[in-house]
């Protein structure tokens, strides 16, 4: 078991995993701003079989839950790992379509859950609840305004080794309009921390501070906008309360939480951490990847994986000598 990281938190059950791995490389996790900006997911640790309709600046949103109840904010982890391939995998080039085949275990262990047999039924229960939620809006993707119904995943598929065995890999076919947004770069990166959020009102805070607040300084909001925001449906007293008790836990990532005058929020953005310094490569390196990726020009080989590298957010890398000559490999076989 990995290290605790507080109380309320969910421990780090994996304090060196391959994150998010796309051919070799560490994607950081992202998420489309459609889904940040509109309460789509539920909060309730209970089926909600709640009809829902939300209308804000010109964009309605219905969602109509199947018998399973609504997809909740822990099932959007699911999509949060495939738009993170996605966008890692468009990112180096690769070639990309709405059907991605993942392995059940390291979709578990991205996500920092548990990799026990009820944790394989949960994520079994969670691909149901995607697959049954209906959305019928008018959001803009790509550029492109569409009034349109669909599943927030339009197929799933599992594979095991046999008859009752543990899945080995799963089969997600995502909607056109979720497509639409990774192909657009309609996302943003979230902190790795998400994933040790435990409350669903924390993470969808968090969504909503990474995508109002971003890289400013700080961002105000209501508590009345907030609660509209947030989805949840507890009375606003009871919702402000919870508001107070995340102020004094101080647990979201990247963000600090205060109350103003107005019964106003003030989310201010943490100091950056010092980013993580631009790997290096040998001659010795060097000379490998010319052995991999014969009649390329290695330096400007080297150069390219750098910007991936950086625009991907500067995820960590516990070896970059390795991960480098691996994506050098890919990139020759590519052309």
């Amino acid at each position: 078991m990995g290290r605790s990281t507080g109380q309320g938190l969910i421990p780090e059950r994996y304090p060196a995993p391959d994150f998010f791995v796309c051919d070799v490389f560490d994607a950081s996790p992202k998420d489309d701003l459609g889904s940040m900006e509109h309460p789509i997911f539920s909060l309730s640790t209970r089926p909600d079989r709640r009809m829902l309709s939300y209308s804000h600046n010109g964009v309605t949103i219905d969602i109509t839950p199947s018998v399973r109840g609504r997809a909740t904010i822990h099932d959007k982890d699911v999509l949060i790992y495939c738009i993170s391939q996605l966008m890692a995998a468009v990112n180096a080039g690769h070639d990309v379509s709405r059907t991605l085949r993942v392995t059940a275990h390291d979709l578990l262990v991205a996500t920092n859950r548990d990799t026990s047999g009820d944790a394989y039924q949960r994520l079994r229960e969670a691909f149901e609840r995607l697959a049954g939620t209906r959305i019928t809006t008018n959001l803009t993707t790509g550029g492109v305004e569409t009034t349109q119904g669909f599943g927030l995943i339009e197929a799933w598929e599992i594979r095991r080794r046999s008859k009752g065995g543990r899945m080995m890999s799963v089969s997600v076919t995502l909607s056109d309009w979720l497509y639409r947004a990774v192909l657009a770069k309609s996302v943003l990166t979230l902190s790795r921390d998400y994933f040790h959020l435990r409350k669903p009102l924390e993470r969808r805070v968090y969504e909503l501070a990474r995508k109002h607040c971003g890289r400013q300084p700080a961002w105000t909001v209501s508590v009345e906008i907030l609660h509209r925001k947030s989805g949840s449906t507890a009375p606003r007293r009871v919702f402000r309360a919870a508001l107070r008790r995340m102020i004094a836990e101080g647990r979201l990532p990247d963000y600090t939480l205060s109350e103003e005058p107005g019964d106003l929020i003030r989310v201010t953005r943490n100091a950056r951490r010092a980013e993580a310094a631009e790997p290096r490569f040998d001659a010795e390196v060097l000379d490998a990847a010319r052995d991999l990726a014969p009649g390329f020009d290695v330096h400007a080989l080297e150069t390219e994986w750098r910007s991936w590298w950086i625009e991907t957010g500067r995820p960590k890398l516990t070896a970059p000598d390795r991960a480098f000559l691996a994506w050098v490999k890919g990139r020759a076989s590519r052309g």
